[in-house]
């Protein structure tokens, strides 16, 4: 991994959501600019919906699951090139 990509991780074992509601569009897209604190998936356990959110700013490099796909705790969700 590159010195300039931050990884966000899922903080706990569940199911990936690109978006907030099946007809809304995704939170974010592959290439698309983000803030610190901005919200860029949900993980779905037990019934219970947990926004998660990047501590960096950047673009998004890649996000590595699809809609719907479990996730494990600490797993690497979305890679995001920071900005320098």
């Amino acid at each position: 991994m590159e010195n300039n990509t931050y990884t966000v991780v899922s903080p706990l074992m569940g199911t990936f959501y690109r978006a907030s509601d099946p007809d809304a569009p995704p939170l974010v897209k592959e290439g698309q600019t983000v803030a610190a604190g901005e919200v860029v998936c949900i993980i779905e356990s037990m019934k219970i919906f947990t926004e998660i959110k990047t501590e960096k700013a950047g673009t998004v490099k890649a996000i590595l699951f699809d809609d719907e796909d479990m996730v494990m705790k600490d797993q690497a969700i979305i890679e995001i090139e920071v900005e320098s």
